[in-house]
Order: C-alpha cells, then structure tokens, then sequence
C-alpha cells in the first residue's frame, strides 16, 4: 500500500574503503537522530543457543535516548528469530506518536525483505504482525518513512556489537526441553 515510503541500504562489499563510508552514513544517521524528536533507530540482534532464541532490539530517539526489549523463545528457526527482533523493535517505535521516520538497521537485509512478501507460508504470523504496525504508522501520517540499513557482521558495527554481545552472554539450559513447547 505505502511503497515509496520504503528504502533499502545495502552496503557496497567492493572494497574495504566502500564498507568504512557506508558505515560512516550509518553512523550519520544515528547521530542525526539522537539531536531531533523525528526518527527512532532500531538496531535489533538475535541468537540461538541450545534452541533458545535470545532476539534484542534497542530502539534509540531523542529523549529518552534507549528502549531496550530483551525476548526469549524456544524452538525457534533464525528466520523467525530475525522477524521476531524486527518486530518488536518495530513495535516500540510505532508507540512513539512523534516519530516520523523509522530506521531499521540489521545484519540481514534479505530478511528484511521478507516482510513485504505475504506469500510465504512459515513466516506468515511474524509478517502479518508486522505488516499491521506499519500501516497504523503509515495512516497516522502518511509522509512517514522506514528506512532499513544493513549492517554486516564482520563490519563491527559499535552499536551492533553492543548488542551482538548481550545477546551471546546469555545462556539459558532447559531441564525438560520436550515440555518447553
């Protein structure tokens, strides 16, 4: 319904030099956003260890500067995990009635994608989900945008490594994994 108000950054992998100025335009954008009311910035992680998933998402804005939500699931694939932290990441943001402008920053773009594709089945729940938010954003004025960054792994990105240690520190052991369901 809305799709010019969607772009994607994926990064240029031709060389490292390519790789240091697009982190540079990340590092831009979120210090633009920490000076004005008008834009969030999600950076969200995941990781599965032992079949729990630990998803976090940091949602940054001017004031207050940091929502953190920390989710736990059992089970659960690294596609619906990546959804999952998008998702409420997402869902933090949208509460937020100044924000225009949402950006979304995550290690896998390809992901990303997937939201606006309603045909695949296994992801359905997670999409609907998400897709439901962000039409109430889009109504609520429709000037507003998503912007979704990628920001690879090996980059070492300062505020993905933030998170990307949280959520390895956690470690979770099931005693009845079967009753975890």
């Amino acid at each position: 319904m809305f799709p010019s108000c969607f772009s994607f950054y994926p990064p240029d992998r031709k060389s490292a030099e390519t790789r240091k100025i697009y982190l540079c335009k990340l590092d831009k954008i979120v210090f633009n956003a920490s000076t004005g009311p008008e834009t969030a910035i999600i950076v969200s992680d995941m990781d599965i260890k032992n079949q729990v998933d630990t998803s976090i998402a940091y949602v940054h804005i001017h004031d207050p500067p940091i929502i953190k939500t920390i989710y736990h699931a059992v089970n659960i694939i690294s596609t619906e995990a990546e959804l999952f932290a998008i998702r409420y990441g997402f869902n933090q943001a949208i509460w937020l009635s100044n924000i225009e402008c949402i950006v979304i920053t995550t290690d896998s773009i390809y992901m990303a994608k997937k939201i606006f594709d309603s045909f695949i089945y296994p992801y359905q729940v997670q999409i609907l989900a998400i897709s439901k938010k962000i039409r109430e954003f889009f109504k609520r004025n429709h000037y507003n945008s998503i912007d979704f960054w990628n920001y690879p792994s090996q980059d070492r990105w300062s505020l993905h490594n933030i998170i990307n240690k949280e959520t390895k520190k956690f470690n979770l052991s099931l005693l009845l994994l079967c009753k975890s369901l």
